[in-house]
C-alpha cells in the first residue's frame, strides 16, 4: 500500500477548503470530510499521480455535494456578508487594502472564486486546476476571465481609484 503525505497537503487543502466556505469553521470540516473519502477510495489513486491534485478534487467534489445538499447554506453565506459590512475597517492603509481585496474576491461566484483560487493562490496550472474542478480546459479559463474582469470592474468603481490598482496575476496552462 502506497503511504500518503497527507500532513504536507494540509495547508493547500484548508487553504483551499477556506476559499470555497468563506469560513473557517465550515473549511475545517471540509478538510476533515473530504480526507475521510480519500482514505475510503485511497485505492483509486494513482500511483505517481499528483496527490495534490488528488486531494484537492476531493475537496471540490465534497463541497459541492455539500452545496447541493444544503440550498440553507446560501443564507448563511448573505447573512455573514452583511455582518462583514457592519465591521469596522483597520487604520493602517494596507490592511484596509487588503480587506478590500478579500471582500471582492469573497463576492465572486463560488465558480470563479474556486477557479481563480486553484491558480493564482494555489499555484496550479490550468489544466490541473481544470481537472481538480471537474471542467474543460475552456471552462476553467473563461472562469478565471470573468473573475479577474470582475474584480478589474469592481476595483474601477472604488471610490478614490482612476486607475486599476488590483493586479490580477497566475496561471500557467
Amino acid at each position: 500500500m502506497t503511504r500518503f503525505d497527507i500532513v504536507g497537503q494540509l495547508g493547500s487543502l484548508r487553504r483551499y477548503a477556506r476559499s470555497l466556505t468563506r469560513d473557517s469553521t465550515d473549511a475545517e470540516d471540509l478538510v476533515h470530510d473530504a480526507l475521510v473519502r480519500a482514505y475510503e477510495r485511497r485505492g483509486t489513486f494513482r500511483s505517481g499521480g499528483n496527490l495534490r491534485a488528488w486531494l484537492l478534487a476531493i475537496v471540490h467534489n465534497t463541497f459541492i455535494d455539500r452545496v447541493r445538499s444544503r440550498r440553507s447554506e446560501a443564507a448563511r453565506i448573505e447573512q455573514a456578508g452583511h455582518l462583514a459590512d457592519t465591521s469596522v475597517p483597520p487604520s493602517q492603509e494596507h490592511s484596509v487594502r487588503l480587506s478590500q481585496v478579500r471582500e471582492a474576491f469573497l463576492a465572486l461566484p463560488e465558480e470563479q472564486r474556486s477557479a481563480l483560487h486553484l491558480v493564482v493562490i494555489e499555484g496550479l496550472s490550468y489544466g490541473e486546476a481544470a481537472q481538480v474542478s471537474s471542467v474543460p480546459l475552456g471552462t476553467l479559463m473563461s472562469r478565471i476571465g470573468r473573475a479577474r474582469a470582475a474584480l478589474r470592474e469592481m476595483e474601477q468603481g472604488a471610490p478614490g481609484r482612476g486607475k486599476n490598482h488590483l493586479r490580477i496575476v497566475g496561471g500557467d496552462s
